[in-house]
């Protein structure tokens, strides 16, 4: 198995260049859970794996609760689809806690600061409300808790997503809004710790292999002992392969690639095809380095993969009547992968619902 290879099979898994599921929500159920700080990009990466889908169809199922943003594995905001939120942040909000706590000291927040918190927030928002953090953040002045400065009020808002009190609501116009969690997610149907490792396994590796159990413990936050606890439950349907003396697992349910064939994509910072994996050197063969998807800072740029390999870096300002995207490479591309490119921009401008022109 080679690079390319691996990218292949990672495109086809990630349902790129397969067919997977038709509606959002149920994309993000196999996928496990999309990184969607980001919030517009991560719903444009949500597009192009499904079939002519629109801003406005995934954001009708984010307003109908059916996908939920939240804080969950990582310390960070996630698309995960309604029903899975409860065991998975009953898995992995633990280990963010952890990474969170020195944090808390830094702010002065302590455990009993979040418990009156949670009660102000849980009652402010029962009865089906659905309120900003600006109102929420009266609620709480009222109820007499001091928030000096908006981290404080963030620090307060994930450590609630993760005590499984609140997530999100539908928007209001262009303002996000929190929901009471009671209200919003299902109960869930999986009720062990291993039922939950196993299942958030074979969720990772049927749409990202071939990856490591590394790669697995990165995205999921878990430790590397939990991350290899979920491999080993998830049992047959997992297989190990070696490529350069490195150690990989293969889902038996990951979609089988396509033959080869010239595949352009515009893909948004924190997409999942790169993402979720710690190792990232795939990615890099053909401009010889990964550094636009694995720099110092949190800031990634929204980047051009042809053939599954980064290949360049783009931009988007969305004006009133249009959108301008602005496009930088970092190779030489042929006049075919110039006018991949080009259909990739046009897209965009397909799911934006808004005609599209590139910069020169």
């Amino acid at each position: 198995m080679t690079t390319n290879d691996i990218c292949r099979r990672r495109l086809a898994a990630q349902f790129l260049t397969t067919l997977g599921p038709a509606r959002p929500s149920e994309l993000i159920r196999a996928l496990g859970a999309v990184q969607s700080q980001d919030y517009a990009g991560a719903k444009w990466g949500l597009a192009q794996r499904l079939r002519g889908v629109t801003d406005a169809a995934i954001e009708r199922e984010i307003d109908e609760g059916r996908i939920l943003r939240t804080h969950v594995l990582r310390p960070t905001w996630h698309f995960v689809a309604a029903e899975d939120l409860r065991w998975m942040l009953e898995l992995t909000a633990p280990r963010v806690n952890v990474a969170n706590a020195h944090y808390s000291r830094h702010l002065g927040i302590d455990r009993e600061v979040f418990r009156r918190s949670d009660a102000v927030l849980a009652k402010a928002l029962s009865g089906g409300k659905f309120l900003t953090r600006a109102e929420l953040r009266l609620e709480l002045a009222h109820a007499g808790l001091k928030i000096p400065t908006g981290q404080h009020l963030s620090h307060l808002m994930m450590q609630a997503e993760l005590d499984g009190v609140v997530c999100s609501g539908p928007r209001r116009g262009k303002q996000f809004t929190y929901a009471l969690l009671d209200e919003r997610a299902p109960a869930s149907g999986i009720s062990s710790r291993d039922e939950a490792l196993s299942e958030l396994a074979r969720r990772y590796f049927a749409t990202r292999s071939p990856a490591t159990p590394q790669d697995f413990a990165w995205w999921s936050g878990l430790t590397i002992k939990d991350a290899k606890r979920g491999i080993d439950l998830a049992g047959r349907d997992l297989e190990a392969v070696t490529l350069g003396g490195q150690n990989y697992w293969v889902s038996s349910a990951a979609p089988r690639p396509p033959r080869p064939a010239r595949t352009v994509f515009l893909l948004p910072n924190y997409d999942e095809y790169f993402i979720g994996f710690r190792d990232r050197r795939a990615f890099g063969d053909r401009i010889g380095h990964t550094r636009p998807i694995t720099g110092g800072t949190a800031l990634i740029p929204h980047v051009i993969v042809i053939d599954g390999q980064l290949v360049g870096a783009w931009k988007r300002v969305i004006e009133k009547n249009r959108v301008r995207v602005a496009l930088s490479f970092m190779t030489t591309l042929s006049a075919a992968e110039r006018k991949g490119v080009g259909e990739a921009v046009r897209r965009l401008g397909a799911f934006l619902e808004s005609p599209v022109e590139i910069d020169a």
